[in-house]
């Protein structure tokens, strides 16, 4: 019994001194960061893909940055039907990119808006 008392002791003492106040549950966005990102250089070049399709590549301060081949968040493999097409979810993911959305996911919902799909 007494080992059992002891035992409870420990495991209270432990689970209660080994949480470090001073580490948020979650994760704070460092908004010095995210104005850093807005105020990258992005560009974006349309690429084409499998099937006579288009992608897009974007370059953060003429590096690349995302490599898009296909049409993001959909299965398989082949791109846009039309060079407008991608540029258009290009242009979406740079403004996401610039609020500081990290990752700038595209939903589906957003290429039917942009008349993409």
């Amino acid at each position: 019994m007494r080992q059992l008392i002891l035992f409870l002791f420990l495991a209270v003492c432990f689970s209660a001194f080994g949480q470090n106040p001073n580490v948020p549950l979650r994760p704070e966005t460092n908004k010095k960061e995210d104005q850093n990102q807005a105020n990258k250089s992005f560009t974006y070049k349309i690429i084409p893909s499998m099937n006579g399709s288009w992608g897009y590549d974007i370059f953060k301060d003429k590096k690349k940055f995302i490599h898009q081949p296909g049409k993001p968040g959909l299965p398989g493999n082949e791109g846009f039907k039309r060079k407008s097409d991608a540029a258009k979810v290009a242009r979406l993911v740079i403004n996401k990119l610039k609020k500081g959305e990290m990752p700038p996911s595209v939903t589906a919902e957003e290429m039917k808006d942009l008349k993409v799909l």
